[in-house]
């Protein structure tokens, strides 16, 4: 099951991160991005986590891949570049590591890091997957509103014990984190963008799993482990499956693969790569209501097709209280974007006086 790269894969002149965003990760990032100037005070608050120092760190004691050093990464990623069409070329270093890693930092300009680990693991092919689900999330700005993710996560350590505010700050860390695992599925989409080839992507996520023996996985079993996953069980697992996800930053490596694996199925990688895809000049005019109403129509589908015991008791205890939440979700989207609405011209109003 191993290959190569794939011959010139089609480019998309001009296409928005949105074509790849997961509908929960689109939807915060589309509101945030109406905050005009919101990047700005985050970027100007990153400068406490020194990230210049982490290039400066990287740039002394790892490898900068060009041209001569490590140059078939570097050709990947320049591809990258140009099938998702991004305005420049991030900085790509490697790491000597045994652990299988990849990471994007920064957020004035962002930069790649991979381990030698994830190199002695995946082939060239696989290789370009990473890349382009690291430059998928370069290009969706997640460093930027990741960076409140740890900050809050900070503050979570240092008052966790102050009984109402502690739970508060829980309670919107896990938010946070349950978007973070979106970012990841999001950047999954970019990376298949990228290769388009979804047994390359699958494999990532084989190997990932199991290690480079591949002779000894089936790719339907692999899959079909993610069906078994979420039916198996009583509610005291659909419990245990929430408790271990609660502080994970990634999904688990199986159910990445299944929820690529339904993107394709539905169609979407497809239109997309028919050349059916949203334009990154139409990206000041979304409305954040009507992505946090997809975001809720997606949750909603998949907990009236969940087959988790937990989440069939929940079902079964009465739609009503889906359809009261749903409302509720549209309700506030609604009132976030009169908000919005409401900020850009008061802003506007400033700017003439």
């Amino acid at each position: 099951m191993t290959g190569s790269v794939t011959a010139s894969p089609r480019a998309f002149p001009g296409i928005s991160s949105r074509a790849w965003e997961h509908p929960a990760d689109r939807a915060a990032l589309v509101a945030l991005r109406n905050l005009r100037g919101f990047d700005t005070v985050l970027k100007a608050i990153s400068a406490l986590l020194r990230e210049r120092q982490h290039r400066l760190l990287f740039l002394a004691s790892g490898v900068r891949v060009d041209d001569r050093q490590f140059p078939q990464l570097h050709a990947m990623l320049t591809d990258c570049v140009r099938v998702l069409d991004a305005p420049s070329t991030p900085e790509l270093f490697v790491m000597q590591d045994a652990s299988v890693n990849a990471m994007t930092i920064g957020m004035d300009r962002p930069f790649i890091v991979v381990s030698t680990g994830l190199l002695d693991l995946l082939d060239e092919s696989e290789q370009r997957f990473v890349l382009g689900h690291e430059l998928g999330h370069a290009l969706s700005g997640h460093a930027v509103y990741r960076t409140m993710l740890m900050h809050l996560l900070r503050l979570a350590g240092s008052f966790g014990w102050v009984p109402i505010g502690g739970w508060a700050l829980r309670a919107i860390v896990a938010a946070l984190m349950e978007w973070q695992r979106k970012s990841e599925l999001s950047g999954d989409r970019a990376g298949l963008l990228c290769v388009q080839d979804p047994d390359v992507a699958l494999r990532v996520h084989m190997k990932t799993a199991g290690g480079t023996r591949l002779a000894e996985m089936d790719s339907q079993r692999f899959l079909a482990q993610a069906a078994e996953y979420e039916r198996t069980g009583d509610l005291r697992d659909g419990v245990l499956k929430l408790l271990n996800l609660e502080l994970q930053s990634h999904p688990f490596s199986v159910l990445r693969a299944a929820d690529l694996d339904r993107w394709v199925e539905r169609g979407e990688y497809g239109r997309i790569v028919g050349g059916e895809y949203p334009q990154r000049a139409d990206d000041a005019e979304t409305n954040p209501a009507d992505e946090f109403k997809n975001a809720a129509r997606d949750y909603k589908e998949g907990f009236d097709a969940s087959a988790d015991p937990l989440i069939a008791s929940l079902r079964d205890f009465g739609s009503t209280a889906v359809n009261t939440v749903g409302q509720g979700v549209t309700d506030v989207a609604t009132g976030v974007s009169r908000k919005i609405d409401q900020w850009r011209r008061n802003s506007s109003r400033r700017h003439d006086d």
